[in-house]
């Protein structure tokens, strides 16, 4: 008899992207539909795209520093070696996307809403995914400086492999988050991981910010 599937991991759409065109930095601009593109190199860093779509493309050493991309949208899309010290894309959606191999210095993601998402290979700062709507997304082999989830809800996220520094979920509401293969550091608004799943190792280590909460002295 095979193994029954875990309901509870992320369940990710696997992107067959075939048959693109080369895609230009003038192919896009804000409101505009993009589909079918490969972009490659192209620099969109300080450019307007609000409410941008892109559709079926590859971004592939894109430059988006401080491109301003409020509401936009990425559909069954791959992002590869993205570099942006700043990226702003705030009430934007992400639905099959897969973002590998990137440096990002500041995401401002607040309001989005992300649908199965695969995070691989990224080196990431501080993740503003404060009032986002998760479902289906998977980080693998990430650093991550600060992930923001204050007032997100998350359902079927996980983490492998990861180093989290600090992790915030204030009045968050988590179902099925796995966090056991992140290594955690700082953690607030300790009462929002309900609905987490952590290692024994992991539990011990937020005893203390637990008793804390709780107002218990631990004391020799």
């Amino acid at each position: 008899m095979s193994a029954r599937k875990d309901s509870t991991r992320p369940r990710l759409t696997e992107l067959r992207l075939e048959g693109l065109v080369p895609g230009y930095a003038g192919d896009t601009g804000p409101g505009e539909r993009t589909e079918g593109l490969a972009f490659d190199g192209a620099d969109l860093a300080g450019r307007r795209l609000t409410e941008a779509a892109f559709v079926e493309c590859t971004l592939s050493d894109v430059s988006m520093h401080e491109a301003d991309l409020t509401g936009a949208s990425f559909v069954e899309t791959r992002i590869e070696r993205l570099g942006a010290p700043s990226f702003s894309a705030p009430r934007s959606r992400f639905r099959d996307v897969e973002l590998e191999a990137s440096r990002i210095g500041s995401a401002e993601l607040y309001d989005s809403t992300w649908d199965s998402v695969a995070v691989r290979g990224c080196k990431l700062g501080f993740v503003n995914l404060r009032a986002a709507q998760l479902a289906d997304v998977l980080f693998v082999d990430c650093a991550i400086e600060e992930l923001d989830l204050g007032r997100a809800s998350a359902t079927r996220v996980a983490f492998e492999g990861c180093t989290l520094d600090a992790l915030d979920v204030t009045a968050a509401q988590l179902r099925n988050v796995d966090l056991r293969g992140a290594r955690l550091g700082r953690v607030g608004g300790i009462e929002g991981l309900r609905g987490a799943t952590v290692s024994p190792f992991q539990a011990a280590e937020l005893a203390e910010i637990m008793a804390e909460h709780l107002g218990i002295a631990v004391r020799d």
